[in-house]
């Protein structure tokens, strides 16, 4: 069915070209008059009145561009045979260098390949002509000459004069004329437009979808009249250029510059051929080619890396795939207008994808932005062991973020997507490997990372910077043990001891009973995910408590779910609970210094170990 649907709208676009080209080109005029309509209704000019005087300036000025176009392509057309002979000439001299390069070449060749002399080849024998016949040695009679033809027209009457005129121009002047009646009802009736797109695009949820489309219809009309500017102001810089260079017609290839920078990209590059051409033909030498070559790079450079970027930012919302796309698809559907309006088409349906949400698509199509989330860019790049893709889209989210927020937000939601996945049975042993051994990696490389949230210099008690003051154990997920690895290495970075241990040395009361739990004062349990049911959390915290009665107990959970309900906490059993690892840094600097006063209000010194229930 999208198949069918997609086959339909293109065949729908190209038989009905000749309706909806001048529709589209109207509508894109409404965009670009409708701030200068908005500047004369400020000034208390009256709707229809503002209307009508932005559509005659710019008919105005579509005329003159028009003219200026004809003037200087007949001046140019009737220029073209003094030019003839100057390219002859390079033609030749290019020849000349070519044939003496080939020569040069074959020569050196020859000397080098030794070829072996062939065999004489001996001469054909004469068949002696037959004697005595007579006729066959007279001469042949002499060939008669052509008659000469001319073809003469009758003179052209004023009736068939007027048509061989005007009839090339009806059609654009048609075409011009339905463009600027229809754009002139679309400014009019600019709300009522409004008002129905809301009606069909999203009736149920009238305030947002107004708000859409009343923010596109403004980013629109300013990126399409700085968009002409821009292009406008990029022509009149290589029509004076060209004028001091001396190529002919220069306002000609001015204007085909500006027009032709629509198409981005490859647009610039298609109007500098001419020109070049024409500088090649009209000096003899080539200084005039290289200083037109020379003044097209500069301009499109300082443009689209200098002016364009403080004009309307550094990006036009498309990615430059999708922009070479649409310049080749609307060229071969609408011809040269269409590959001209590719841009503006394009960027529209962009900016409806990403207001409406059933064509959300096109914004994914088309739209400059990272088609996956972070969070799904991460973990498929553990997936397929893309190490480098990760680590390198860790290092930019650095740059304006700090290393928890990272692991919060982009690197714990990852391994929630993993174990969705290993719960389903979907991934190998050998994929739950490299992603253990991924994040592994990651997390050395960020170990050396300053977390940009950690407090300069706040004093840490003694008693809590020993290695195993707090004990990260992770939970029975197969990558439990990485948010575990998170947790101790931001409990590091603010100068708490941590040390991570696996769930299987917790797993039974004979494993924690030969556990080393001197000095350890506080105990994260820390999930991915929860994995087994709620009571096997439970048990976990009970086993936990009768080791180590005086321990405070934290529960990190990355959901909600489980963190937020007073039941099942009251059920768990542990001290405190957190649904992210800034939380739980938090959560552990606060019991550190809270602990630390109480010690030092009892005036006795901290104990050696949390077992003692004194504390």
């Amino acid at each position: 069915m999208t198949v069918a649907t997609c086959v339909v709208v293109v065949a729908a676009l190209s038989l009905a070209r000749e309706v909806l080209l001048p529709i589209t080109l109207a509508v894109l005029l409404s965009f670009v008059l409708a701030p200068l309509v908005e500047v004369l209704r400020r000034i208390r000019v009256g709707r229809v009145p503002s209307v009508l005087a932005a559509a005659v300036l710019s008919l105005v000025v579509i005329l003159s561009i028009s003219g200026i176009i004809g003037a200087q392509l007949a001046g140019l057309v009737s220029d073209i045979p003094r030019y003839a002979g100057t390219v002859q000439d390079k033609v030749q001299s290019l020849q000349g260098v070519m044939a003496g390069r080939l020569s040069s070449f074959a020569a050196g060749l020859a000397r080098r390949i030794e070829v072996a002399p062939l065999p004489p080849v001996p001469a054909p024998a004469r068949t002696p002509a037959p004697a005595g016949n007579a006729t066959d040695a007279a001469p042949a009679p002499a060939p008669v000459a052509p008659i000469a033809v001319e073809v003469h027209q009758p003179p052209a009457s004023p009736t068939e004069l007027a048509q061989r005129i005007l009839a090339p121009m009806l059609a654009p002047l048609a075409t011009t004329g339905i463009v600027f009646v229809v754009a002139i009802f679309i400014l009019l009736q600019r709300e009522d437009l409004r008002d129905r797109l809301i009606r069909l695009l999203g009736a149920r949820d009238l305030h947002r979808t107004m708000m859409a489309l009343d923010d596109a219809g403004h980013r629109l009309s300013r990126y399409f009249l700085a968009q002409l500017l821009l292009n406008a102001a990029f022509g009149l810089l290589i029509g004076i250029g060209l004028m001091v260079i001396g190529v002919p017609s220069p306002v000609l290839w001015g204007i085909v510059a500006g027009l032709m920078r629509f198409v981005p990209y490859i647009g610039a590059l298609f109007s500098a051929a001419l020109p070049l051409a024409l500088a090649a033909a009209v000096d003899p030498g080539w200084s005039m080619v290289a200083w037109t070559a020379a003044l097209f790079a500069a301009c499109e450079m300082v443009m689209g890396q200098v002016i364009e970027p403080v004009v309307y930012g550094h990006s036009t919302g498309l990615s430059p795939v999708s922009v070479v796309v649409a310049a080749i698809f609307w060229g071969w559907l609408w011809g040269p207008i269409g590959l001209i309006l590719s841009m503006p088409l394009t960027l529209c349906l962009v900016v409806l994808g990403r207001h409406v949400g059933r064509l959300e698509f096109l914004d994914v199509l088309f739209g400059d932005q990272p088609a996956l989330t972070p969070v799904q860019s991460f973990y498929q790049g553990m997936l397929a062991g893309n190490l480098d893709e990760v680590h390198n889209a860790a290092e930019q989210w650095l740059r304006d973020k700090s290393l928890t927020t990272y692991y919060d937000e982009v690197a714990v939601p990852g391994l929630q997507l993993a174990a969705i996945d290993i719960e389903r049975g979907v991934l190998t042993d050998a994929q739950v490997e490299r992603i253990g051994s991924g994040i592994g990696e990651l997390l050395g490389d960020l170990a050396d990372h300053d977390n940009a949230d950690s407090p300069g210099s706040i004093p840490i008690p003694a008693a809590w910077t020993v290695p195993s003051a707090i004990l990260c154990v992770a939970g029975h997920g197969p990558l439990d043990v990485a948010a575990a690895n998170m947790l101790a290495q931001l409990i590091g970075k603010r100068g708490i001891g941590a040390r991570v241990v696996a769930h299987a040395d917790i797993g039974s009361r004979a494993a924690l009973a030969v556990m080393d739990i001197a000095d350890v004062r506080m105990i994260c349990l820390c999930h991915a995910s929860i994995a087994g049911t709620p009571a096997n959390l439970r048990y976990t915290v009970r086993r936990l408590r009768s080791r180590l009665p005086a321990a405070i107990i934290l529960v990190n959970l990355p959901s909600t779910e489980f963190s937020g309900d007073d039941r099942l906490r009251t059920a768990i059993g542990a001290d405190l609970y957190s649904d992210a690892l800034a939380t739980a840094v938090a959560a552990c600097l606060t019991q550190a210094h809270a602990i630390d006063e109480v010690v030092k209000a009892a005036g006795r010194p901290a104990p050696a170990s949390p077992g003692i229930a004194d504390t």
